[in-house]
């Protein structure tokens, strides 16, 4: 019996070895390694971004400028942040927040239910408007 638990245990992790870069879900959480590595939980597409809160934050509202974003809301703490708006008669929320020294995570969301591939878009955006600067 012990053994049989033991080789689908071994199994199990080698699946996850073979298959690629795939996140480990633990209690609900997300846990990845590398940049460039995006989460779609509840509906928000989160990711970290390698700068500044301030830089962060700046490459956000740019990105709500360019798309046209009505109704924005900007509401800014120390090291948090959230910015809401209409983009595309869509509700779009961004919350910046302070992960560590030159490491901000972003989570975007839109609509109600969130929609993964227009949050991809507006992250290549960010990453656009990061860039520039």
């Amino acid at each position: 019996m012990v053994k049989r638990k033991n080789w689908l245990s071994i199994l199990f992790i080698g699946i996850f070895l073979i298959s690629g870069c795939l996140p480990l879900v633990v209690g609900g959480a997300a846990v990845g390694t590398g940049s460039g590595t995006y989460f779609y939980i509840n509906g928000e597409l989160k990711t970290d971004y390698y700068h500044s809160f301030d830089k962060v934050w700046s490459a956000c509202e740019k990105t709500i400028a360019d798309m046209h974003g009505l109704d924005v809301e900007p509401e800014k703490e120390i090291g948090t942040g959230k910015i809401s708006a209409i983009i595309d008669n869509e509700k779009v929320s961004f919350i910046v927040q302070y992960k560590a020294k030159n490491v901000t995570t972003v989570a975007i969301r839109v609509g109600i239910m969130g929609d993964k591939l227009s949050s991809q878009l507006l992250h290549d955006k960010v990453n656009d408007n990061i860039a520039k600067k």
